[in-house]
């Protein structure tokens, strides 16, 4: 992907689009409007970024079904993949050290927790401990003890309680172990803890810096407390109906839903593309 004519009058140079909840619809397809639109504001000079929680391994099939082959923001920011030349420019591994102190302080408050991991790199798999529930669209590798999950370099864990619901299990995190780690809620059943410091945020900064980009030129779109940094960082944020509360208070707008095109919709206003029309990629 190159980046856009400095020339081009375009309302915004850089469009960041999470996948999962946002791009993505609920059967885990891109709407052939999503696609169309994406294509026209790109052949105006626009960038498109996807911006996703899932690492690599987890968001390959995905680009490489849209025909995407620009820059990649995965792992919740810990990782920039070239999706054209399907390398990594950069990668953020979580301190064990740090992670298993924080997870002892976490199970110390609230009692044991059911916990995956993603491995880094390329093809890092994900490990997936006694009772963790996941997508079983996925691959993934089942445990046999938790102590697998330290013996390679990992980009982050996951973590679920028998009894707490997502937001009360991240704000417990937040307590007890936020000086340790990241923490953060990238959708139903997604608790994680990152490398301090690190966000969707971090990473996106990164990729559009290769791109000659700014915030000031970025739309972001997305439907989960993952997605805050990225909405603070962008001069224009967009939550989709179906986000977090927590991100539609402080997006700058709110679109129809990812099963609705919410995407499609703003893009079709900024852009001048007539619905249904269609542009080859």
């Amino acid at each position: 992907m190159s980046s856009p004519a400095a020339s081009a009058p375009l309302p915004y140079r850089l469009i960041a689009t999470d996948l999962d909840g946002t791009l993505l619809r609920s059967d885990h397809t891109v709407s052939e409007r999503s696609r169309t639109a994406l294509a026209a504001a790109t052949a105006a000079g626009a960038a498109h970024i996807v911006v996703t929680g899932r690492s690599v391994p987890w968001a390959r099939h995905i680009l490489d079904d849209l025909g995407y082959e620009g820059l990649a923001v995965c792992g919740q920011g810990a990782q920039v993949y070239h999706a054209g030349e399907h390398r990594l420019l950069t990668s953020v591994t979580l301190d064990r050290q740090l992670a298993g102190l924080a997870l002892a302080k976490i199970e110390a408050e609230i009692g044991p927790l059911f916990l995956a991991a993603s491995r880094d790199g390329l093809d890092g798999e994900v490990l997936i401990g006694a009772g963790y529930q996941h997508n079983p669209e996925l691959p993934v590798i089942h445990m046999q003890d938790d102590s697998e999950l330290w013996s390679a370099p990992l980009n982050k864990l996951y973590l679920q309680h028998p009894g707490l619901g997502d937001d009360g299990l991240a704000q417990v995190a937040r307590e007890v172990a936020g000086d340790l780690v990241g923490v953060t809620m990238a959708g139903e059943g997604i608790v994680e803890l990152l490398p301090l410091g690190l966000s969707k945020a971090t990473g996106l900064s990164i990729a559009a810096r290769r791109l000659g980009l700014t915030a000031a030129d970025t739309i972001a779109f997305g439907d989960m407390p993952n997605d805050l940094p990225m909405f603070a960082w962008a001069a224009h944020g967009v939550a989709m109906a179906n986000a977090h509360d927590e991100l539609k208070a402080v997006a700058d707008e709110v679109t129809a839903s990812n099963d609705e095109d919410g995407i499609a919709v703003v893009l079709e206003r900024l852009f001048a593309v007539t619905p249904g029309t269609h542009s080859a990629r």
